[in-house]
């Protein structure tokens, strides 16, 4: 059977693939090693399939083989089984064994533990006796006393039915004990018997004590053994044994085992010697005997003491116990149950009693057979019976090996044919996106080119709309990419460093035009928590916040879109949560509650506060940001709310034909936000409006800032006039970031007090026009009451709004105003008004920072640059683009001609470089261009060629840009590893090619200066 399913690769190879397995043959030994070998030589395979073909194969063959095969199997684990019946059961007699030696010790242990409970009461009461009546001149013990304590100290002693003391005297005493005691000591045993322990004793009549050295007669005993008083313990064979012993050795002593009086119950008397005082623990035997003055015994019963320990042992595996004295191991003396007869299960545990003279045993068996192993014959016939059960399966599975084999081969012709479909969508994708984005690139160039020409009025709104047109066909297709990335997994984030607040600003010029289009209030607010340098992939978060503005303008009608960023830390401060729900919006309009976009969120039901110092913002380098954009447009219906992040899915069909759009946005942002390590999701009420909210992880970046707080505005204040006090926020963030102190004062009736109280010097009063509307009769008389007062008089500023302009303000109050500032508000174009206003800052500089083209255009100013595109549109528009910055630009229209252009020495400052031409493409071409540098640049180190015929440069390398349409293969990394330095995807704008060649041009005029 194993060497059939080892053999034949055949009837398996649906589990495996052949190559995996050839890759691990260097996990085999050197002897597999040859043998593989040898089968190269003699391919096995062939082999195989000849045997499989011509015998296996054969109904006839197959079926001899298999009725061997199956009976073979059979009786294998039919000796299997018997073996495995015959391991658990003897691991059951192992363990029944093991239960009984446990329970057999633990009576024993018991048995000793009560047993020695009695022995320290008995010696307590020997000290007693040495104490009370030795040791005093007058004794405080008499036979009553005596009695009367055995009496109520008995509950301490259970398992003893008496006890007597008999005291040491000396022939030359004895006349005068029994004067003393008025009675004779008389003889116990004249027989060489035990008359005291026998019931028909008569102890009236027995003999006097022989005349001896010592005596040992009983002055003491319990009431039930009083008899014994008089007797002469040294006159009995045992007792005397038991004396000379006990003070020997100083320890208390056992007799053997006798029948009691009265119970007929065997027991054993412990004797202990009482001594004249306490003796060290280094006497001799002799000095022991000599200081022994009186022997106390105690009678115990063995059968009651064993009675009561198994009464407190009962349980269900109940056993018989036998206690043995084996003093003697060839005669035994049965002390407690009957004789143990028969083979069955037993235990033996030795007993010690305190003498070491005596042994004793305790046997243990249980009371009954032990039960059939049914775990060990259920297991071995379930084995026995899973055995045939698999047996039959293999059986049938072989009969089906044909059949497998032809579904498998029809398997591996699908599979074939889903890799090559999975292999020509990308392809697809990758041509299409090259294909369609070429062109569009010429599209939107000449566009461009075409809008900085002199054009009329209708002509402008024409190239307008083509060149809009020809953006959203290229967002289209950039959607459709990234569906595909993601659905593949090859979308990856970049980590730079980059400014939020100034990528928010770029986002708000972006959308500027549509919102004053509609008429919409928008606004971005970031908390002051948010580092202003974050690391991550500003491009991806651009794109995020683009797609839900973008949804939020395309629905909204009145109202506002209000964009915010705070930590997530910052959730649970009261102020926030105030504001999440609070009825003074921004263009007080009702809005949904923000809270609810975000109460779902893991992050939030995991308890992230300041109290866990490790998951803080504001203690670790990880930055928790939370994003909202709030609306207040149509809402999304609750019966299309659990679809919204669904690919492909509008709210309602009509919404496609009304709006636009593929319906994909909101799904690549899930996919987006989920990479970065975030959730997102929305609130929304019908007709109230919609907000968003998704977190994302960044990284801290400790890079100096480039703000745009600068020394023109430094110390200078702000009065900030708006009734709603979220909008006037906004301002004030704005202005903050610009260096001024900004006041806030919703109330314009209080705004002359606050300039006339001389506590702060303000320099300007920034005014909402809806406020300076609704109160326009009050500003002359400020203005008049200032001006009367002889104080400077600070600027005024209106915030104009898109739903306002500076056409609706009445004519005569446009003399307090010094101007007119538009919204949404941007920090670049706040500095610029300003600057206006104040009449503070360097003109040119204010000029440059209007028209950027004017820096860039010196930047670029006579800088050489060639441009490699076998696409002669491309080459058209990358060379208009570069040359408005003042840039001298040459073509190349293949990758050899570039190699011959940028041989050394050559006299370009930078090179854009198209991927995918014919001949040479542009990873080859670059390649070759940075083995010739690395050629000059070895022979000027070593100054076998002068560096002064390459412009003084000592390491020469050009900068050399990727322009490409393959956005799925052309990416960063490969050109990176190929050598170039940057990457423009096509289609480009003339703001991306100078923004990538900017970046080399400034670092060499710095390394210059």
């Amino acid at each position: 059977m194993v060497w059939w399913w080892g053999f034949s690769e055949k009837p398996m190879n649906w589990f495996i693939d052949a190559q995996i397995m050839d890759q691990r043959t260097g996990y085999l030994s050197d002897e597999c090693n040859s043998l593989l070998g040898w089968s190269k030589i003699f391919p096995i395979r062939d082999w195989r399939n000849y045997l499989y073909n011509n015998y296996f194969e054969s109904k006839k063959v197959r079926g001899i083989w298999w009725k061997k095969l199956l009976a073979w199997w059979v009786a294998a684990w039919f000796l299997g089984s018997l073996s495995i019946f015959w391991f658990m059961n003897s691991q059951a007699v192992d363990k029944r064994r093991e239960m009984l030696a446990s329970m057999c010790d633990e009576r024993a242990r018991m048995l000793q533990d009560q047993f020695n409970v009695s022995m320290n009461h008995l010696q307590a009461l020997a000290i007693l006796i040495s104490t009370f009546h030795h040791a005093k001149e007058h004794s405080a013990i008499d036979q009553i006393t005596f009695a009367r304590y055995a009496e109520r100290t008995a509950f301490e002693r259970p398992l003893t039915s008496g006890v007597a003391y008999a005291v040491k005297v000396l022939h030359s005493e004895r006349e005068q004990f029994e004067k003393q005691h008025g009675w004779r000591i008389r003889r116990m045993d004249p027989t060489e018997q035990t008359p005291a322990r026998e019931e028909d004793a008569d102890f009236d009549n027995q003999e006097t004590s022989p005349v001896k050295d010592e005596y040992a007669p009983v002055i003491f005993a319990q009431d039930t053994y009083k008899h014994v008083i008089s007797f002469d313990m040294l006159t009995g064979k045992e007792d005397c044994e038991n004396i000379l012993r006990a003070r020997e050795s100083g320890k208390g002593v056992l007799t053997a085992p006798f029948q009691l009086l009265k119970s007929k119950r065997l027991g054993v008397i412990l004797t202990y010697a009482v001594y004249k005082s306490q003796l060290p623990s280094y006497v001799t035997p002799a000095e022991r005997i000599q200081a022994a003055i009186g022997y106390l015994g105690g009678i115990f019963d063995i059968e009651a003491l064993v009675d009561k320990l198994l009464h407190q042992l009962a349980c269900k595996h109940s056993i018989v116990v036998s206690v043995y004295d084996t003093t003697n191991p060839d005669a035994p003396i049965s002390m407690y149950g009957s004789n143990m007869t028969g083979i069955g299960m037993y235990h033996n545990s030795i007993l010690h009693f305190g003498d070491p003279v005596r042994k004793h045993e305790m046997h243990c068996r249980f009371k009954q057979k032990s039960p059939l192993p049914w775990l060990a014959i259920t297991t071995s016939f379930g084995t026995l019976v899973i055995a045939l059960l698999v047996g039959y399966i293999i059986h049938a599975t072989v009969n089906r090996i044909a059949k497998v084999e032809d579904d498998y081969r029809q398997m591996m012709e699908l599979k074939k044919r889903a890799e090559a479909a999975d292999v020509a969508k990308s392809q697809f994708l990758a041509t299409v996106s090259h294909e369609i984005r070429t062109p569009m690139n010429g599209v939107l160039g000449m566009l461009q080119m075409l809008m900085d020409t002199d054009l009329d009025i209708t002509q402008e709104d024409y190239v307008r709309t083509a060149q809009a047109s020809g953006k959203a066909l290229v967002s289209l297709i950039n959607e459709v990419l990234d569906q595909a990335k993601i659905e593949s997994g090859k979308l990856e984030l970049e980590a730079v460093p980059f400014d939020l607040r100034a990528v928010l600003d770029d986002i708000l010029s972006l959308f500027y035009g549509k919102a004053q289009e509609k008429g919409l209030e928008l606004a971005v607010y970031v908390s002051d928590q948010v580092p202003e340098i974050l690391i991550g992939d500003h491009g991806r978060i651009r794109q995020i916040i683009t797609n839900l503005i973008g949804n939020s303008i395309k629905f909204t009608e009145r109202g506002h879109i209000y964009l915010t960023v705070h930590l997530i830390e910052e959730m649970s401060s009261p102020d926030v949560v105030t504001e999440a729900h609070s009825t003074n919006t921004l263009s007080d309009f009702p809005v949904t509650d923000r809270r609810c976009s975000w109460e779902s969120f893991k992050i939030f039901n995991q308890g992230l506060s300041a109290s866990d110092p490790s998951l803080s913002s504001l203690s670790s380098d990880l930055i928790n940001l939370i994003i909202s954009v709030e609306d207040t447009g149509l809402g999304i219906p609750l019966e299309a709310q659990s679809r919204v992040f669904t690919p492909f899915m509008q709210v309602r069909p009509s919404v496609s034909r009304i709006h636009g759009g593929t319906g994909i946005g909101l799904s690549i942002s899930k996919c987006l936000v989920g990479l970065m390590k975030g959730e997102i999701g929305f609130a929304s009420k019908p007709q109230i409006g919609s907000t968003f909210t998704f977190t994302v992880v960044l990284t801290r970046s400790y890079a100096i800032s480039k703000d745009y707080k600068s020394s023109e505005f430094h110390g200078m204040a702000a009065l900030v006039v708006d009734h709603r006090p979220e909008r006037a926020k906004v301002t004030k963030y704005h202005l903050n970031r610009l260096g001024i102190y900004a006041i806030l004062e919703i109330d314009p009736n209080k705004v002359l007090p606050r300039l006339t109280s001389g506590t702060l010097t303000t320099n300007m009063v920034i005014i909402e026009k809806e406020t300076w509307s609704n109160n326009a009769s009050i500003w002359p008389s400020i203005i008049s009451k200032l001006k009367g007062d002889q104080l400077d008089i600070p600027k005024v500023l209106l915030l104009a709004g898109p739903a306002s302009s500076a056409k609706s303000m009445p004519v005569g109050s446009m003399e307090y105003i010094s101007t007119i500032i538009s919204k949404p508000l941007r920090v670049s174009m706040l500095q610029l008004s300003l600057r206006r206003a104040m009449g503070c800052g360097d003109g040119e500089h204010a000029q440059d920072e209007r028209h950027p083209q004017l820096s860039l255009n010196r930047l670029l100013h006579e800088k050489q640059i060639l441009v490699v595109d076998d696409n002669i549109v491309n080459l058209r528009v990358a060379a208009g683009a570069l040359k408005r910055y003042g840039a001298e630009v040459t073509c190349a229209e293949s990758g050899k001609k570039a190699l011959r252009i940028l041989k050394p020495p050559h006299k370009f400052d930078a090179c854009f470089m198209d991927i995918q031409m014919p001949e040479m493409d542009g990873f080859e071409a670059t390649r070759r261009i940075r083995e010739m540098e690395a050629d000059v640049n070895i022979l000027i180190k070593h100054g076998k060629v002068p560096f002064e015929c390459y412009q003084d440069v000592l390491h020469l390398h050009i900068p050399i840009l990727a322009m490409t349409a393959d956005v799925i293969h052309a990416t960063h990394e490969e050109c990176l590893r190929c050598g170039m330095d940057g990457y423009v995807s096509k289609p480009f704008e003339g703001e991306q090619l100078y923004r990538e060649v900017a970046r080399f041009l400034e670092t060499s005029t710095q390394g210059n200066q």
